[in-house]
């Protein structure tokens, strides 16, 4: 029997290095469904900041006017890649309907392994790494400390909907959509 361990090896390493470095994301438990939490009565603005990849501000003012999906990511998640490319298709397909960005729960050592995981991804959206309130779950998006997730914020800046765990491109749209109709029979 060949092994093939010893092409496994450097992947190994990388995963185990990526890791490292800062304070750790928890995650949901091994075998827990992923949890979903639409907020039924928007409650006030998510008020926050945080600086981008290229020194521009992720925040409540820069993603105003618009429907905003924010992706909470780890670059050791693979699941966090899945969803990264995810938010790239729904920027392609719906530009400038609304605004995508994603927040990276590690801390700031980590910065050239995140520039890696965005330039490698070809990512057409900012990219901010979070806060250390932020990282342990508390903050402007208290609770959120799992990757990878989503928040989807209503153009005034509160919070409409809100996934713990991997969700694809097609559900992210089909609750836009829905969100959407609501908000017009809101306006009325």
């Amino acid at each position: 029997m060949r092994l093939l361990a010893p092409r496994f090896v450097p992947l190994l390493l990388l995963a185990v290095g990526c890791g490292g470095g800062g304070e750790a994301v928890r995650e949901p438990a091994a075998g827990a469904p992923a949890a979903v939490a639409e907020v039924p009565a928007r409650g006030p603005v998510r008020v926050f900041s945080y600086e981008t990849l290229d020194g521009r501000e992720l925040s409540t003012a820069s993603l105003a006017g618009r429907f905003s999906v924010i992706g909470f990511v780890a670059t050791y998640d693979m699941a966090s890649q899945a969803e990264a490319r995810f938010l790239a298709g729904l920027v392609r397909d719906h530009t400038p309907r609304i605004n995508a960005a994603l927040l990276v729960l590690e801390a700031s050592e980590n910065r050239p392994l995140i520039e890696a995981f965005v330039a490698t991804l070809k990512l057409p959206y900012p990219v901010a790494l979070a806060d250390a309130p932020t990282i342990a779950g508390e903050g402007p998006f208290a609770g959120l400390h799992h990757v990878p997730s989503v928040v989807i914020l209503d153009p005034e800046g509160r919070e409409a909907f809100r996934h713990v765990g991997l969700i694809t491109q097609e559900a992210l749209e089909e609750v836009l959509r829905r969100l959407e109709r609501e908000g017009g029979r809101r306006a009325r």
